[in-house]
C-alpha cells in the first residue's frame, strides 16, 4: 500500500487508533475531577449554578466515557493482531499491568458509574458525591497503570530475559521505573489542562453569542484559573521529564533538539526552528540561540548535550518528526500560559467576560490541550524508535507476520469506521456544548418497559437530549 512495508503500516495503524483513543480518556480524566469539584461546591454552598453545571457536563462526560471504552478495546486487540511478537516477548509484564488496571480502575468506575450518571434522584447526596469521587479516582488509577506499562517500555527495569522471553523479577521496579513518575504527572496534568481549555472555549463561545449568565461565566472563570495556576506547573514537570529523558534516552533528546555533532566540543545551542535532514545528517535552515541548549538540559554553559552522530544510524529516531512535534507541544504550552496570564489581567479590570479578542482566543485555544497531548505522544513514541522496549527489543522484531496488503486493508477500514463512528460522537458532543447549561429540573424515576419511561442502562443514555429542536433557554440568572 503506497509503497509502505508491513512494519510501517502496522505502526501507522497503531498510531491512528491510539490518536483517536487518547482524546476521550484525556477529556474523561479531566471532566471526572471537574464534576467532583462542581458537586462538592454544590453540596457546600447550595448555589444552583454548580448543580446545573454538574448536570450539563455530566452528559458530555457520559458520551466521552462511552467512546473511550469502545476505542480502548480496539487498542487491546492490536497487541495480539499486529504486535504478537511483542506480546509473546513482553506479555508477562504488560499483561498483568493491564489486568491490574481492570481489577482496580475499571471495576471501580463500573461499580459507581451508574450511581453517578443516573442516581441523582435515587440515592442520597452523600452517596452520590462519593460515587462521583470514586469515578474520578478510577480515571486516575487507570492513568497510573497505563502509564506504568508504557513507561516500562521506555525505561525497562525489574526483569530478566530467559529463553528469549521477559520474566518479571521485581514488580516495584517494573511499575516505578525511572521515567514513570514524570510521565504520569505530565499526562495527568495535561488531561486537566485539555479539559480546562475545552470548558473555557465552550463558555467563550456562548459569551460571544450573547449567552451571558452566571453559569457561563463560572465555566470560563474556573477554566482560566486552572490555566493560570496549572499551565506553569506543567512547564516545570516537562523540564524534569526532559532531564530524565536525557539520562535514560539520550538519542531521543538529540533528535528532539535536532543536534547532530559534538566534534567541536562547544556548548550546544537551542534550535528554535529548522529542518532536520536524516539523510544529509544536518539540520537545515536553523535558527539558534547559543548556549541555551546546554543551559536548559545540562544546567551548564560549557557541557554539550548528546548528538545524533554519537549513535549508529540504525539507532537514531526520526528527528524530522520529533523536532517539530515537540515544538508544537511546547508552543501550545506557552500559549496556554499566556492565555492564563491575559485572563488575570482582564480580571483586574473586570473585563474577563466582555473582551471579545480574549474570548476569540479562548475559543481558538479550545482544542489546544488535546493537540498538545497528541504532539507529546508523537514525540515520546516516535522518539523511542527503533525500539519497542528501549534497548531490549526492536520494533521490527515485535510486529506480527502479516503482509502489507492485509495491514493496508485493515488500516483503510479503521479510517472509514473511526471517522464515521467517532466523528458522529464528537459532533454530538459539540452539539451538546452548543446547547449550553440549563436549569436542572430533576427526573422521574419510573422504570417501565418498552415504550415507557425507563431506567437507562448504558453511559451514553445519560445524554438523552433531543438536539433537533431549537436551542432551549439557557441557564437563568441565578447565584
Amino acid at each position: 500500500m503506497f509503497g509502505l512495508e508491513a512494519l510501517e503500516l502496522a505502526r501507522i495503524q497503531f498510531a491512528f487508533t491510539i490518536s483517536f483513543h487518547i482524546i476521550f480518556p484525556a477529556i474523561t480524566i479531566g471532566l471526572a475531577s471537574y464534576l467532583a469539584v462542581l458537586e462538592g461546591l454544590w453540596l457546600k454552598t447550595r448555589r444552583e449554578v454548580y448543580r446545573d453545571l454538574y448536570h450539563f457536563w455530566l452528559k458530555i462526560f457520559a458520551v466521552n466515557f462511552g467512546m473511550g471504552v469502545v476505542s480502548g478495546i480496539v487498542m487491546a486487540y492490536q497487541f495480539g493482531t499486529n504486535w504478537s511478537a511483542y506480546s509473546e516477548f513482553a506479555g508477562s509484564v504488560t499483561g498483568p499491568l493491564l489486568t491490574y488496571e481492570v481489577l482496580t480502575a475499571f471495576f471501580l468506575e463500573a461499580g459507581f458509574l451508574g450511581v453517578m450518571l443516573f442516581g441523582w434522584n435515587r440515592v442520597g447526596p452523600g452517596l452520590h458525591f462519593f460515587a462521583t469521587l470514586m469515578v474520578a479516582l478510577g480515571t486516575l488509577i487507570s492513568t497510573f497503570w497505563i502509564l506504568a506499562s508504557n513507561s516500562w517500555m521506555h525505561t525497562p527495569q525489574g526483569h530478566e530475559i530467559i529463553d528469549g522471553v521477559v520474566v518479571p523479577v521485581d514488580w516495584l521496579a517494573i511499575i516505578f521505573n525511572p521515567s514513570f513518575p514524570y510521565r504520569l504527572a505530565h499526562m495527568a496534568v495535561a488531561a486537566f489542562l485539555a479539559t480546562a481549555f475545552f470548558v473555557g472555549a465552550s463558555a467563550a463561545w456562548h459569551l460571544l453569542r450573547g449567552n451571558d449568565n452566571p453559569g457561563i461565566r463560572k465555566m470560563l472563570s474556573m477554566a482560566m484559573w486552572m490555566a493560570l495556576l496549572v499551565a506553569p506547573v506543567q512547564a516545570v514537570i516537562g523540564d524534569f521529564h526532559g532531564l530524565n529523558t536525557l539520562e535514560h534516552q539520550p538519542a531521543k533528546i538529540a533528535a528532539i533538539e535536532g543536534h547532530w555533532d559534538n566534534s567541536s566540543g562547544e556548548p550546544t545551542p537551542l534550535l528554535l526552528f529548522g529542518w532536520p535532514d536524516m539523510e544529509a545528517e544536518q539540520t537545515r535552515y536553523k535558527l539558534e540561540i547559543p548556549y541555551l541548549g546546554s543551559l536548559i538540559l545540562k544546567h551548564s554553559l560549557s557541557e554539550p548535550i548528546p548528538a545524533l552522530k554519537d549513535f549508529p544510524p540504525e539507532d537514531r529516531p526520526n528527528s524530522t518528526i520529533v523536532f517539530w512535534s515537540f515544538r508544537i507541544m511546547v508552543g501550545l504550552g506557552l500559549l496556554m500560559i499566556a492565555t492564563g496570564l491575559w485572563s488575570l489581567v482582564l480580571r483586574r479590570g473586570d473585563r474577563l467576560y466582555q473582551s471579545r479578542p480574549f474570548l476569540r482566543l479562548a475559543v481558538l485555544m479550545g482544542p489546544s490541550g488535546l493537540l498538545a497531548i497528541l504532539a507529546g505522544w508523537f514525540t515520546t513514541e516516535i522518539g523511542r524508535q527503533p525500539w519497542v522496549v528501549y534497548g531490549v527489543m526492536r520494533t521490527a522484531d515485535a510486529v506480527s507476520d502479516h503482509g502489507a496488503g492485509q495491514l493496508g486493508l485493515t488500516l483503510a477500514m479503521f479510517v472509514l469506521v473511526y471517522f464515521a463512528v467517532f466523528g458522529v460522537g464528537m459532533l454530538y458532543v459539540l452539539r451538546l456544548v452548543a446547547k449550553g447549561p440549563v436549569p436542572f429540573e430533576g427526573r422521574s424515576t419510573g422504570v417501565g418497559g418498552y415504550g415507557q419511561q425507563r431506567t437507562p442502562l448504558r453511559p451514553i443514555s445519560a445524554a438523552d437530549e433531543n438536539l433537533e429542536h431549537e436551542q432551549g433557554d439557557h441557564l437563568g440568572e441565578r447565584n
